[in-house]
Formats: structure tokens, sequence, C-alpha cells
């Protein structure tokens, strides 16, 4: 006998998002873990089996999601808020499916250049970099990095996203790789 078809159900932005979020509380329910220094196995036999490690490993990848009651059991046994399992608002993908950037080093910008461009936003953003440079002390003029509560908070004055941000400094040539 030969395979029998699947049906296959059509990926739409819902569905991705969904898989997305579950993703993200996987990493989550896994740093929190490994922070806690306990494999699967000793959550399972710490827990008496309540959280089985192959269940808890479906979780972790992203491949089940978990119910609240038992996020909030899961919280408890790992001695830690609940909002500490889910994942950050700026580590969720936005309405259009792109995953925030990842900003922990936040975002160099080319000093160089800002003075010889041109664009709506460009005197916001030079006003802003020279905020940051008075407040920080630092006039070395070729490269300012910012931080990513700056990004948030300039994307937010900007009326963007942090990605979208990011994405126009790119556009008008400012966003350079961070220095090694």
């Amino acid at each position: 006998m030969g395979d029998s078809p699947r049906r296959r159900r059509p990926e739409v932005k819902g569905a991705y998002l969904n898989s997305e979020y579950a993703a993200r509380v996987g990493e989550r329910l896994r740093s929190i873990r490994l922070q806690k220094g306990l494999s699967l196995h000793d959550v399972e036999e710490a827990s008496t089996k309540e959280f089985k490690a192959s269940v808890l490993g479906a979780y972790e990848r992203g491949e089940r999601s978990i119910s609240v009651p038992r996020l909030q059991r899961l919280a408890h046994f790992y001695g830690v808020p609940v909002d500490r399992l889910l994942p950050q608002p700026q580590d969720l993908p936005d309405q259009d499916g792109h995953r925030a950037i990842t900003l922990e080093g936040g975002v160099c910008i080319d000093l160089t250049k800002l003075d010889g461009i041109e664009g709506p936003e460009v005197p916001v953003i030079g006003r802003y970099v020279q905020m940051i440079q008075m407040a920080r002390g630092d006039f070395n003029g070729r490269i300012l990095t910012v931080r990513a509560d700056d990004v948030r908070t300039l994307a937010a004055v900007l009326e963007t996203t942090p990605h979208g941000l990011t994405s126009r400094l790119e556009d008008l040539g400012l966003r350079i790789a961070q220095p090694a």
C-alpha cells in the first residue's frame, strides 16, 4: 500500500506568528531551566514527573504550546515570576512577521555621514545623537553606539519600530557594523 496523502493546511500569517511565539516561549523556558542548572531529566525527577522531560523538551523546541495554568506551575517550580518565562516584547515578531533586530550591543551610527545626508528624520536623529553625546561626554565625532533603549526611544519619537529605524539607518548609510 502506498502512503495516503496528508492534507496540508496553508501557512497563514497568524499560524506563523503563533509558531514563532511558541519558539520564543520555548527559548525562554530553556534559558531559565539552564540558568537553574537543571537538565530535562532533573526537572522531571524533581517535579515528581509532573513535567515529563519529553513534553518539556517539546515546549522548549516550540513544537508544543504550553497552557497558561501549566506555565504558572512551571514558573512556581522554577521559583520565578510567570512573566520571566515569556518572551520580552522586543523578542517577538511585529505584525508583518519580522523578528525584532537584536539590539543587545546597540546600533553603531557613522557620525561622519550624518551631516551630509538629507531626509525628514535626519534632524531628529542628529539632535538625539547630540543629546547622547552630551550625556556621555563622548565627542569622538566618528562613531556613536546608540544603546538598545535609545533605539527604542528614537524609534518611538520617529513613529516607527526599532526594526524600521534600524532599516532606515541602513538605507541612509548611517548604520555601520559593530567594531570588533
